[in-house]
């Protein structure tokens, strides 16, 4: 009976915290480029060049990727399936463009999980021949799923950062 009391008490516990917490939740990454902005803003704008760098992609050497439209323009969707669940099904679409300075995108995931994010990346010159790349990302979880924010974010952050990693690695190539 004592135990039934202790996992009741639990579980309100949780739903109480989960009634606090905040359902979005928004990361950031960067890391400097020493490549020219032009030269790496033109790299980043192409999704289809995520398939070099992005750790999701890479996750599944079985992926499927359709193309829809012209690459870096708006409107382009890059969809993808998998039986990895860790990329699951989806679709990411470029939602605007300005030149040599941001690009958004609307991401829609179905499987493993529903939802609908938006992320942006933005390159700024830094000097003559280095650029700081930075991507910001905003999600948000319902209740009492935002329970789960913190692990997500620190699994997030933790492959953007390793996805700017091989995307430095990749632009410096001499």
């Amino acid at each position: 009976m004592i135990f039934l009391y202790v996992i009741i008490a639990l579980i309100l516990s949780l739903l109480l915290i989960a009634g606090v917490m905040p359902k979005a939740f928004t990361l950031t990454a960067e890391t400097i480029i020493d490549k020219p902005n032009a030269e790496v803003f033109s790299f980043v704008k192409q999704i289809k060049n995520q398939e070099r760098y992005s750790v999701w992609v890479m996750a599944d050497p079985n992926i499927k990727i359709n193309y829809q439209g012209t690459d870096a323009t708006v409107g382009f969707i890059s969809s993808w399936s998998s039986d990895n669940k860790n990329v699951g099904v989806g679709a990411q679409e470029i939602k605007s463009i300005k030149e040599g300075e941001r690009y958004d995108v609307e991401l829609r995931f179905e499987k493993p999980f529903k939802a609908t994010n938006q992320a942006y990346t933005t390159t700024t010159p830094v000097g003559d021949n280095r650029t700081k790349v930075t991507t910001v990302f905003s999600g948000s979880n319902p209740f009492p799923m935002n329970l789960m924010i913190p692990m997500i974010k620190g699994m997030l952050l933790k492959d953007m950062k390793k996805n700017f990693a091989n995307l430095k690695n990749i632009l410096e190539e001499v």
